[in-house]
């Protein structure tokens, strides 16, 4: 069970890379203090679903490396 384990969190730890990579520039914290005027735009399209599945992946990382630690 743990190879299996190790194998998903690389996966995942992958994704998530790929995922952070594809959005946008303005998205990351060089533009909460730069004042890029950007964070009051909603996201649309494509780019509101790499968010959600970024938060996602992130959730599933977490729980996988949580069930690595248990057993």
């Amino acid at each position: 069970m743990k190879p299996t384990l190790d194998v998903l969190i690389i996966i995942f730890s992958t994704i998530i890379i790929l995922l952070i990579l594809i959005q946008g520039r303005g998205a990351g914290l060089g533009s909460a203090w730069g004042g890029s005027g950007q964070q009051y735009q909603s996201r649309r399209g494509v780019e509101k679903w790499v968010v959600r599945a970024t938060s996602l992946f992130i959730l599933i990382f977490f729980i996988v490396t949580l069930l690595g630690l248990v057993l």
